[in-house]
């Protein structure tokens, strides 16, 4: 049963819920290598991130041969490739279609986030909006993920690269933070670091591992993010301007090797989990349900989960979780990302070299 962790360090018994989810399966592709991200556009294609460089169409149900045409060099490595895919808000109008990836060589890569549009099947007026600072020599531990806010705003999760955890809990990096830019990759003038000195202007969260979900509640406003921990310690956690989420000097791993990270779960001044998990789930990418198609997953949290190989269903009442269950753990396959579709139906990609993309319906009364 999972650990569900509240503020305060006190640790309470989270009911597993059962699997109540009557459904049928459709396998759209299944010959994608190492999915990461899948997005919808207003028009009906899909677009699917494959993390080896390339970026994938699904056209009127069928995954189109050719990759798309312009997108920069990507340094593929370990965990380092291509990432996000996320069309802008206002992508009839505008046409922007964002990516991050992996940039750089063994010796110095980092994050990097651009924007073009998809013109004939080539990514065209390509810009970089956003480069982490500094580069290291890690392939691993990027972040990667996007998300738009209502007040005009981006927010870009950054991992730690692994060898420089320390740096998570300072200000004068982006690694082991979230940052929060304009779509044009401007600085926000509310960031809240903006003016503090020694302080990357970007920042907006800190003291994270590898932040692999991110969404906002469009009823409550709330910021959820998951970390990918170490030998356990998976974090829920709920974001805020400012906020310092622990790591690595709290947290509830212990690194691979089982040597203690560090005595303290909980410190003064940082931010404890909602949830954690241990043993580990390794949370991949995160939505949250609101659709007609699935009335029970309701405002549910869904969480691809890659050692899990499952999705977990996590039901919040208000800022806590109620309880936490698997889905279609019969599948088998490491879960790489979730989301919902604009007809309400769940989309799965699998974290394999033959992946797939699987739609998820009501099943027929």
């Amino acid at each position: 049963m999972a650990l569900l962790t509240a503020t305060l360090g006190l640790t309470l018994s989270a009911a597993l819920l059962a699997d109540d989810i009557h459904h049928t399966r459709e396998v759209i592709a299944d010959d994608l290598e190492h999915p990461w991200s899948l997005a919808f556009l207003p028009d009906g294609r899909k677009l699917v991130t494959e993390r080896v460089g390339r970026l994938r169409v699904i056209d009127d149900g069928r995954l189109l041969d050719e990759p798309v045409a312009g997108l920069p060099d990507v340094y593929v490595r370990n965990q380092g490739g291509l990432f996000e895919v996320a069309p802008h808000p206002d992508w009839e109008v505008t046409g922007w279609i964002y990516l991050t990836f992996a940039h750089g060589t063994d010796r110095a890569n980092t994050l990097r986030v651009i924007r073009g549009r998809l013109e004939d099947h080539r990514l065209e007026d390509v810009e970089i909006i956003f480069t982490a600072e500094p580069e290291r020599d890690t392939p691993v531990h990027f972040g990667g993920r996007l998300l738009f806010l209502p007040d005009d705003t981006l927010l870009i999760t950054l991992g730690d690269g692994f060898d420089y955890r320390e740096r998570a809990q300072k200000l004068d990096s982006h690694i082991g933070t979230i940052a929060r830019v304009m779509r044009d990759g401007e600085v926000p003038a509310d960031n809240p670091f903006v003016n503090a000195p020694d302080a990357l202007p970007e920042i907006f969260s800190y003291g994270h591992r590898n932040v692999q979900g991110v969404v906002r509640d469009p009823d409550t406003g709330l910021l959820w993010a998951l970390d990918h921990g170490p030998r356990g310690g998976d974090e829920l956690n709920i974001l805020s301007p400012g906020s310092n989420h622990g790591w690595p000097v709290a947290t509830h791993g212990v690194d691979y090797s089982g040597a203690r990270i560090t005595p303290h779960q909980t410190l003064p001044d940082m931010e404890d989990p909602i949830h954690v998990w241990t043993p580990a789930i390794a949370p991949a990418g995160m939505a949250q349900y609101r659709g007609d198609a699935f009335p029970e997953l309701q405002g549910d949290l869904l969480i691809a989960g890659l050692v899990a190989r499952s999705v977990i269903r996590v039901r919040l009442d208000g800022t806590a979780v109620a309880g936490t269950s698997r889905l279609f753990e019969d599948l088998d396959r490491r879960m790489r990302d979730v989301r919902v579709g604009p007809d309400g139906a769940l989309y799965l990609l699998t974290d394999h070299a033959d992946g797939e993309l699987i739609r998820i319906t009501p099943a027929a009364d």
